[in-house]
């Protein structure tokens, strides 16, 4: 008999809230040397971030790389506020985690992030603080898809398999979920999300 989830685990971004990488890029172009191009290509296509968020290089580190390499005139603070400010809520998921939390479901944060991101989003969002656990990829020095992080997800939720319903907005790592079991759903709608939530049975 296949086991029910028992907790729920939401990825981060373009799940519980929305980013755009184009508001720090727009705000960094008009205080320094690189235009939004080259901005865009160090800041999003390079392996400057994947290793800030990894854990690799600390937020003052990311920072002084940043600041080398585009000629930023600002100081730590400013280039925090920066790239700290590029999120929305996604209202329909954010009531949907309420939902869960108040029917008793537990609810963890799996995401592929980094400490500047993570303070901004603590101080912002009120709804952050209301999740059961965080495997937040920089403080584990691995990100997703890969095996180790997912295992982290299973020592902090106290589940395993089919235990676990997650949802998440990339398929690589619904794909990483679903290979050791867990009940992943590809998110791309809220309604639909909700949808899968209400099958499993955890609002009933």
């Amino acid at each position: 008999m296949a086991c029910l989830p028992e907790v729920v685990v939401f990825d981060l971004g373009k799940v519980l809230l929305d980013f755009d990488y184009g508001i720090v890029v727009g705000k960094l172009a008009s205080r320094g040397r690189l235009a939004v191009p080259q901005l865009k290509q160090l800041l999003v296509e390079s392996p400057l971030l994947p290793a800030y968020e990894r854990g690799d290089l600390t937020s003052r580190q990311f920072f002084e790389v940043v600041q080398r390499e585009t000629g930023f005139d600002g100081s730590f603070e400013q280039f925090s506020g920066y790239f700290g400010n590029i999120f929305s809520p996604i209202a329909p998921m954010v009531a949907l985690q309420e939902e869960l939390r108040a029917h008793g479901v537990p609810t963890f944060i799996f995401s592929n992030t980094n400490d500047l991101a993570i303070e901004y989003v603590r101080c912002t969002y009120p709804f952050f603080a209301g999740f059961d656990g965080y495997v937040l990829s920089y403080e584990h020095g691995s990100m997703k898809p890969d095996a180790p992080l997912y295992e982290v997800v299973e020592r902090v939720t106290g589940r395993k398999g089919g235990s676990i319903l997650y949802l998440d907005d990339r398929a690589e790592n619904v794909e990483a979920g679903m290979s050791r079991g867990w009940h992943a759903v590809m998110h791309t709608d809220p309604v639909e999300s909700r949808q899968r939530v209400l099958a499993a049975g955890l609002l009933g």
